[in-house]
């Protein structure tokens, strides 16, 4: 029996894993095992649904299924009607840095802005458009006048005042909203330059405050060391506006770990602690963070996060908790996952590739776990059990099988041609871990 799936869904499936890496859409075909983590990062959706904030650090060995799990919760939150920023960090990317890396990361993020209706990213001029013609209806429902009428521009620019202005409170709130009222302004006089600065300015792409305040008025500009308090601003905007929050996703924290200068490599992770310790203590609204990093960054005592008493304190896993993992702390560390799960993984992967190419699956249960066992013998026991490092194989199989139909699959599998293995004692990274397959 196929599932239900659309070819779309099927392609960018089949296409994405087979390249070794995330797909952005129809993840639910092919999620296994983490039922408890993913409960927990609904549970922080409901919390920042209701003004809260939340604060994750994702961790996991290469292959293990971080970037897999950033980019589920980023469907799951998208459903449910929040804004998405998402970004991976690299050296041109941090948090901060004396080349602008930390405003990279910001542009970064602004760029990747997504909603439900725009989920593949440069929503951001869409969410100020959609709620102008919101506030325009609004005014056009409540006093039945028409948008050339005398005084409807007026009621309009009102209302977005009335909206804007409860971001004035906050740390930089009013440079904030009054470039948010300037990209109403042209909209309504239809000046293209106007919004475009006003869409530059948010996006944190002015270099200097003398073109900010000639082509806005404002004397400010988002930089290294403000950008995430702009972060806040925008998710008590969003929310303000009718979205559910902000979520912000930031994936592959290993190249803080990797930063050799070990000043730079420290101000980024007090940068850090800094973000940590203001939504923890409740100083954020309607803002989720998730980070993704290997247990390294995290644990190394010399050049991981625990380098710094501060982050053992908030990070460390509790001495009575041995055995067991706490959801609900800042910590989701992803455990292998077990056989039985990969081999469901195995064949729900099977079954997209049927249905996508019209065949009937005809791969026995014995036959995945004869694969299964292939990968273990070439990759050995403790690496196996990642998505990472099996997928892209599979998918690979189940192409050979489809190109070639005189090929049997026991044939393939156990023949000479080498797998897409992974050297397990190889140093790829420069810190004894292997490449990471980012499923």
């Amino acid at each position: 029996m196929t599932i239900k799936i659309t070819k779309r869904v099927s392609t960018a499936l089949i296409n994405s894993l087979g390249a070794g890496v995330v797909p952005r859409i129809g993840l639910e075909h092919i999620a296994v095992g983490r039922e408890k983590e993913v409960t927990a990062f609904l549970q922080d959706l409901e919390n920042i649904t209701e003004g809260g904030a939340a604060f994750r650090f994702v961790v996991g060995r290469y292959g293990a299924g971080k970037s897999f799990m950033l980019q589920l919760i980023r469907n799951h939150a998208m459903e449910r009607g929040f804004v998405v920023a998402d970004a991976d960090l690299s050296p041109e990317r941090r948090l901060i840095g004396t080349n602008g890396q930390g405003v990279a990361t910001y542009r970064e993020l602004m760029q990747n802005i997504s909603t439900k209706f725009r989920p593949d990213g440069g929503a951001l001029a869409a969410i100020l458009e959609a709620w102008i013609n919101g506030i325009q209806n609004q005014v056009a429902q409540d006093t039945e006048m028409r948008p050339n009428d005398h005084g409807f521009d007026y009621n309009v620019e009102s209302k977005i005042l009335e909206a804007v202005k409860n971001t004035e409170g906050l740390v930089h709130g009013f440079t904030f909203a009054a470039v948010v009222t300037t990209y109403w302004r042209g909209y309504r006089l239809d000046d293209t330059d106007k919004k475009n600065a006003a869409l530059q300015w948010l996006r944190g792409e002015f270099d200097n405050k003398t073109d900010a305040k000639s082509k806005l008025g404002v004397r400010d500009i988002i930089d290294d060391e403000t950008w995430y308090d702009y972060i806040k601003l925008f998710a008590k905007f969003v929310s303000d506006i009718g979205y559910t929050g902000l979520l912000v996703l930031l994936d592959e924290a290993v190249h803080l770990y990797k930063i050799n200068h070990t000043m730079s490599r420290q101000n980024n992770y007090d940068k850090l602690l800094a973000m940590f310790n203001d939504i923890m203590q409740g100083k954020a609204e309607y803002l989720g963070i998730y980070l993704g990093g290997t247990p390294k960054f995290l644990e190394d005592p010399r050049r991981g996060l625990f380098n710094d008493q501060a982050w053992q304190r908030r990070t460390a896993k509790s001495r009575f908790t041995k055995g067991f993992q706490d959801t609900s702390g800042p910590v989701i560390r992803l455990e292998n996952l077990t056989e039985e799960e990969i081999l469901l993984l195995l064949q729900q992967l099977a079954e997209v590739h049927a249905t996508h190419y019209g065949y009937e699956k005809a791969i026995t249960t014995h036959q995945f776990s004869d694969f299964i066992q292939e990968i273990v013998s070439r990759l050995g026991a403790e690496v196996l059990l990642t998505p990472g490092e099996i997928v892209r194989d599979f998918i690979s199989v189940l192409n050979i099988l489809q190109q070639h139909q005189e090929l049997s699959f026991n044939e393939l599998i156990h023949s000479s041609m080498p797998l897409t293995t992974v050297d397990k004692n190889s140093d790829v990274d420069g810190n004894g871990e292997v490449a990471e397959f980012t499923l």
